[in-house]
């Protein structure tokens, strides 16, 4: 299977399957002189694991993260850092009715064609379990972050009908709410929905914004490698993403330039900055020192309760229900993924654009070699 891995100079490689017995992840190319525990990569994973409240699976995993190995005496060494996590509650019993069935909103179908071999179990490499490498990796690239002083932070901005007031926020409540929304009374309309959606068995779908604080310009390469684009790709691959918007996203297609253009202005100090930001944060492919604000919208969770067609193996319909521990609303959970995946991009970049100009290369090597001389 190829394309499980992401990344040029800091680079991961996921593994694992849903019910299979562990789930990890191996970094390359994360600078030695990080301070990393375990601890540092738990609480993440604590955010992303199953069984939170009643809007989360039942499945129960603690989800312990172990470092085998790229860690000395709390440091990291610059060699591949690989992170376990063991799986503990598998109830693969609760798939053996549709071993031959093919679920609708799954992968299932696609997956059969292209590899001529399924685990049905959860959903193989395509569950969303496979975020928890993801997660986990974007704890390293958030130490990595910090230690340059960027901030990534994500919440959820609507779920189903209910959207955040932008005049209401507070970010301080995105951990107090069991929705992660930064609204208190958008939250309680979300957890509102959300109950109805459980009683009539069904799902939600939702959107997550992320905010990158403190990211300097020159981020990213004006053609293929983008920044927005790698961003886009990095936040598509997780499993339930429909959308990627970034700044005004798909609002631009009603705007006037004069409407969406970010024009420049002096503070009172002499210094320039932008009197707006639909841009969000990137133009031409390249960060422009503003804040970095992107979208992602992801569909409702297609496990549901209620009895639905099927494709089966033998070409036909049949009518069955889906059993098993799913999470009525995916975006929630989905908060610490697309966060780990925004920190993952940027620690890329930001390593990547260290060999952009040779003054960059001077200000390493330059006083090495002169000092040896």
């Amino acid at each position: 299977m190829a394309g499980s891995t992401f990344g040029t100079v800091f680079q991961i490689s996921t593994w694992g399957e849903s019910h299979g017995k562990g789930i990890g992840v191996v970094i390359d190319g994360c600078p030695s002189g990080i301070p990393l525990t375990e601890a540092d990569i738990q609480k993440e994973l604590d955010r992303r694991r199953p069984g939170q409240n009643r809007y989360t699976t039942a499945r129960a995993e603690n989800d312990q993260v172990e470092i085998l190995s790229g860690v000395f005496d709390g440091i990291t060494t610059g060699t591949p850092i690989s992170l376990l996590v063991r799986n503990q509650d598998q109830r693969s019993r609760d798939y053996g009715s549709i071993a031959e069935l093919y679920r609708p909103g799954h992968a299932d179908h696609g997956y059969d064609e292209k590899y001529g071999i399924r685990d049905y179990r959860g959903g193989g490499r395509s569950s969303g379990r496979e975020t928890i490498g993801r997660v986990a990796a974007g704890a390293v690239a958030q130490k990595l972050l910090k230690e340059l002083g960027i901030s990534v932070k994500a919440y959820v901005s609507s779920i189903g009908p209910v959207a955040i007031d932008r005049d209401a926020i507070d970010f301080s409540f995105i951990e107090e709410s069991p929705v992660r929304m930064p609204d208190p009374a958008a939250s309680e309309r979300a957890l509102a929905w959300l109950e109805d959606c459980i009683r009539s068995q069904d799902s939600s779908g939702g959107a997550v914004e992320c905010i990158v604080e403190k990211l300097p310009a020159g981020l990213g390469e004006p053609c293929f490698d983008k920044l927005d684009a790698n961003l886009a790709k990095a936040l598509m691959s997780i499993g339930a993403v429909k959308a990627v918007e970034i700044g005004d996203g798909t609002a631009v297609r009603y705007a006037k330039g004069s409407e969406n253009n970010d024009t420049y202005q002096e503070s009172e100090d002499g210094i320039p900055y932008k009197a707006s930001n639909h841009s969000g944060g990137i133009l031409g492919g390249i960060s422009d020192g503003s804040p970095l604000f992107l979208r992602c919208s992801f569909k409702p969770t297609p496990s549901i309760a209620q009895p639905q067609s099927m494709l089966g193996k033998d070409g036909k319909c049949h009518v069955e229900t889906i059993h098993g521990r799913h999470d009525p609303i995916i975006v929630a959970r989905a908060v610490p993924v697309v966060e780990a995946m925004t920190a993952i991009t940027l620690a890329d970049h930001l390593l990547l654009a260290m060999t952009s100009q040779m003054a960059y290369v001077k200000k390493i090597w330059g006083v090495t070699f002169t000092a040896q001389l």
